[in-house]
């Protein structure tokens, strides 16, 4: 490891370092490059895939504890796999900001990528890609998190086809 990322590392709460270590490790073992970067609200990791040069997730700072965020580009093929997220979760999910480039293109700037449109609780949410699935890291969220990323890495493996 190096030590920018030993530095990250003492900022995560120290229930969840074995959790960030075991996703940075696995993240890694899928062909992802970690990227390290401080800004003011502490340190952002991301984990680029080498192939497609995609960002599948990024560890965040915030006052409310580390954050994961996940961006399932095959979400299609498994989002009924959110319906089994805690509720707490779910309702992270829920209160995202909406996508305004997905509701009306002229909202938002065009450079901006694309939200995701999806199902949850049998309600169709439409929601900003950098909000959606940025989830806390918690004892009761780390499971599906792990499982989350687990998805989509075996999505992209099998070239996005399941």
């Amino acid at each position: 490891m190096d030590e920018k990322f030993n530095i990250f590392m003492e900022t995560v709460d120290e229930r969840y370092r074995d959790f960030v270590s075991q996703i940075n490790e696995y993240l890694i073992s899928c062909g992802c490059k970690r990227e390290i970067k401080l800004q003011k609200s502490g340190y952002i990791v991301s984990y680029v895939f080498l192939s497609d040069k995609r960002t599948l997730a990024t560890f965040v700072s915030r006052k409310t504890g580390m954050k994961l965020r996940i961006y399932p580009e095959h979400l299609q093929r498994f989002q009924s796999f959110l319906d089994s997220f805690p509720e707490k979760a779910k309702k992270e999910i829920k209160k995202a900001s909406i996508c305004k480039r997905l509701v009306n293109p002229d909202d938002c700037n065009p450079k901006c990528v694309m939200g995701y449109t999806f199902m949850l609780d049998g309600e169709k949410y439409q929601k900003c890609r950098y909000m959606a699935f940025q989830l806390v890291l918690s004892e009761e969220n780390n499971p599906y998190i792990r499982q989350f990323l687990e998805k989509e890495a075996e999505a992209v493996k099998n070239g996005g086809n399941m």
